[in-house]
């Protein structure tokens, strides 16, 4: 697999290389020189696959020359080795798709389990690696409990203070060994400005051995790729005709991910990029201008970001596919909208958290007739107990990897969004 970076196409890495650096000069992304494709006459039979052996068709399609399919289904497998998503009926022609059944509760799991898998595969013995990367929420615990006791990796996570759920910092702030986790006194934008500037460090980059597991990692992104197919397998033949699938957008990697899915040839009829006040790119595609506001907090945290980091591979992919922008639809939410959206979920039977609230509020309103409509579930509403307990008025359960969590210590460090105080912390610890 060839990847260029989109701020220099010069730059040409392998997949082996795109995921040990994470970002290529400039801070560019890496994205694929050929999209492969899957026939309509292979489509029926890899649906017909269970999971695990679907994934690694899929992934195969793009890292064939760099790993055998042996070699990557035994990756896959230990990568995914836990509750496969679930479709979840809310009304005739809405569902949701949970991906949070993983062991961190969120649909992130995927996407830093298998990257995890692929460090340990691709990484010589006694090479050092520190991963450094920024969480608006559920980020975090993904990567954390991923590579947790990890041999030769160092995890750096950062994420605004005072600005995730108590639950989603109790996830992965409470495990020490390798993992050290850092709260940072601004927004998630000043944690992602820190990581690029800490890659645009040359020396330092390369002195530590530094990588970054934000969805701005090409493994992470690819392995994101699989649930929209399983999702595609779990609906009728019907529902196939005209889906319509409604994705929380944060950093945009998991609207990237479905993109990349119809680009193989999954036949989507469309997505809607949902976000919440945070509006940067449903501004942009109502009136073309890129014009990113201050980040303002939500009850929808994960989604707090003005300026998102996979932006540019959307725009690449509909580049290179000669789609139209003004066919993907969009849609803003605020919060009140969205406690009233959790309440009409509820109304339904359905306890779901503000995230996917936001997702099922724009596609019930700009589902159209005949059309069938999936939104994603990308966080367990568990994690978000104090907010829905308010909202519902009703008492949410703690899962077990909530409950085994929840009265440990937090061994944070904290630092104001100095990029010299983060490169102290990166040398010293």
């Amino acid at each position: 697999m060839r990847l260029y970076n989109l701020k220099d196409h010069s730059e040409q890495v392998n997949f082996e290389t795109a995921v040990k650096l994470g970002l290529g000069k400039k801070q560019g992304l890496f994205f694929p020189v050929e999209l492969p494709t899957i026939t309509p006459i292979e489509l029926p039979k890899i649906l017909e696959m269970d999971f695990i052996t679907r994934s690694t068709e899929i992934l195969s399609k793009f890292i064939y020359r760099e790993m055998s399919k042996e070699k990557l289904y035994e990756n896959v497998k230990q990568a995914f080795l836990f509750k496969h998503p679930l479709k979840i009926k809310i009304t005739e022609d809405i569902h949701c798709f949970e991906l949070f059944h993983g062991p961190t509760l969120a649909f992130k799991d995927f996407g830093a389990r298998f990257m995890a898998q692929m460090i340990l595969s691709l990484n010589k013995e006694h090479e050092s690696v520190t991963i450094l990367t920024a969480t608006s929420g559920d980020t975090g615990a993904a990567v954390a409990h991923a590579f947790y006791k990890m041999k030769n990796v160092r995890v750096i996570i950062l994420y605004p203070k005072g600005k995730i759920s108590e639950l989603q910092e109790k996830l992965f702030c409470t495990l020490g060994k390798n993992i050290k986790t850092v709260s940072i006194n601004g927004s998630f934008d000043d944690c992602q400005k820190l990581v690029k500037e800490a890659f645009n460090d040359k020396k330092l980059k390369e002195s530590i051995g530094l990588n970054s597991a934000n969805s701005i990692n090409i493994s992470r992104l690819l392995a994101q790729i699989c649930y929209y197919f399983e999702a595609f397998s779990l609906i009728s033949e019907q529902q196939r005709r005209n889906l319509v699938i409604a994705v929380p957008c944060g950093n945009f990697g998991n609207l990237t991910a479905g993109l990349l899915s119809k680009s193989l040839g999954l036949p989507i009829k469309s997505f809607i990029a949902c976000t919440n006040a945070n509006d940067t790119v449903p501004r942009f595609l109502d009136n073309g201008k890129w014009n990113p506001k201050k980040t303002v907090s939500t009850i929808s945290n994960a989604m707090d970001i003005s300026q998102p980091n996979n932006w540019p591979r959307i725009e690449e992919l509909f580049y290179r596919k000669k789609w139209d922008l003004k066919e993907l639809r969009f849609g803003s939410v605020s919060d009140t909208t969205t406690k009233e959206s959790l309440n009409e979920l509820f109304e339904l039977g359905y306890i779901s958290e503000p995230h996917a609230a936001i997702a099922y509020r724009l596609l019930r309103d700009q589902l159209k007739k005949n059309e069938f409509g999936l939104f994603l579930g990308t966080a367990h509403p568990a994690k978000f107990k104090n907010t829905i307990e308010k909202i519902l008025k009703t008492k949410i359960s703690l899962p077990n990897e909530l409950k085994d969590r929840i009265a440990l210590p937090l061994l944070s460090h904290n630092i104001d969004p100095i990029f010299s105080k983060l490169k102290t912390f990166l040398l010293e610890k």
